[in-house]
C-alpha cells in the first residue's frame, strides 16, 4: 500500500495503464484535449480502461467548454478532470459533473495572498469540488513547513518527483493530497522501461 494517493499523468499505452494500476496508483490521467501534446481519443481511453480495474479515470483539458468536457466524462466514464490554468481564461468551464484538479504555477502557491484568492474563486466556480496541483517545491530540500501549512488549507497535489528519496520526503513532511507522476512512451508495443517509476513507487511503499 502506498503512503499517499498517486496519479499517473500522460497515459497513452496499455503497458503504463496496467503497470501503474498494479503498483497501486489511485488514478490514470489521459490527455483528451486534442490541442494538447500527447492527446489520445476517447476510444483509446475506453480500450485501456477495459484492461484495468479499481482506478480513477481522469481527463486532462486546456480551454475546453464545460458541455464538451461533460460529454467526454460520460463517454469515457471519467471520475475527475485536470484543467490547466490559462492566465487569459475569463471563466472556468461551467457545470462540470466531476471534481477538478487545477494545474497552477508554483508562483501562485508560494504567494499566500494569491493562493487564498484562487481558493476562494475556485470554490465558487467549481461547486463539484477541486484541488490544486503544481510542481513539487524547489530547490530540494525546500521549506517543508510552509508547504505543509498550505496543504492544510486546500488540497494540494504535487507533480514531478522522479527521485525516490524526494518523493518519500514529500509524503512524510508535506503531506500533500497526493503525488502526480509522469507516464511515458513504450519502446515498442508491449515494451516499456519502468525503472524510474518503479523506484518512486517502491519509495512510497516504504515512506
Amino acid at each position: 500500500m502506498l503512503a499517499l494517493p498517486v496519479l499517473v499523468r500522460g497515459i497513452n499505452n496499455l503497458s503504463d495503464a496496467r503497470y501503474c494500476a498494479g503498483m497501486g496508483a489511485q488514478g490514470l490521467i489521459f490527455t483528451l484535449d486534442p490541442t494538447l501534446p500527447g492527446a489520445v481519443d476517447a476510444a483509446t481511453v475506453r480500450e485501456l480502461a477495459g484492461w484495468v480495474a479499481g482506478v480513477d479515470l481522469i481527463g486532462e483539458f486546456g480551454h475546453v467548454a464545460g458541455p464538451e468536457i461533460n460529454r467526454l466524462i460520460e463517454e469515457c466514464g471519467l471520475t475527475g478532470v485536470l484543467l490547466r490554468l490559462d492566465p487569459a481564461r475569463q471563466a472556468w468551464p461551467e457545470g462540470l459533473a466531476v471534481p477538478a484538479l487545477i494545474e497552477v504555477p508554483q508562483a501562485l502557491i508560494i504567494n499566500r495572498q494569491h493562493y487564498l484568492a484562487a481558493v476562494a474563486d475556485l470554490t465558487t466556480a467549481l461547486p463539484a469540488g477541486f484541488a490544486l496541483f503544481t510542481t513539487a517545491p524547489r530547490p530540494f530540500p525546500p521549506d517543508y513547513a510552509y508547504w505543509h501549512a498550505l496543504a492544510r488549507q486546500a488540497p494540494i497535489w504535487l507533480a514531478g518527483p522522479t527521485d525516490p528519496t524526494e518523493a518519500a520526503d514529500l509524503a512524510q513532511q508535506v503531506h500533500p493530497a497526493g503525488l502526480i507522476l509522469a507516464g511515458g512512451d513504450e519502446i515498442k508495443p508491449g515494451l516499456r522501461d519502468f525503472t524510474e517509476l518503479e523506484a518512486v513507487f517502491e519509495a512510497l511503499e516504504e515512506a
